[in-house]
């Protein structure tokens, strides 16, 4: 099985949102420990997995089946300060 990783860059680019976002997520499990590798201070995020617990999560349910209706606020502001 061959699965290609990302940096925390390019998962808050794949995914319109800060890298403190992504940051915050890692933190609270939103992004589950097994989604990722993280060795030192650098993590490389298998996007694929990071996608779908996403997805898994009622807040992403909602957003999958509504992406703009269903966006937060602090959503909304976050894409606009990249």
């Amino acid at each position: 099985m061959s699965a290609t990783y990302a940096t925390i860059r390019e998962v808050s680019d794949y995914f319109k949102v800060s890298v403190s976002t992504i940051r915050n997520w890692v933190r609270n499990g939103t992004i589950p420990a097994d989604t990722y590798i993280k060795a030192g201070e650098t993590y490389r995020f298998n996007l694929d997995l990071v996608e779908g617990a996403l997805l898994n999560t009622p807040e992403g349910e909602a957003r999958a089946s509504n992406p703009t209706t269903n966006m937060s606020a602090s959503t909304r502001v976050e894409e606009n300060d990249l």
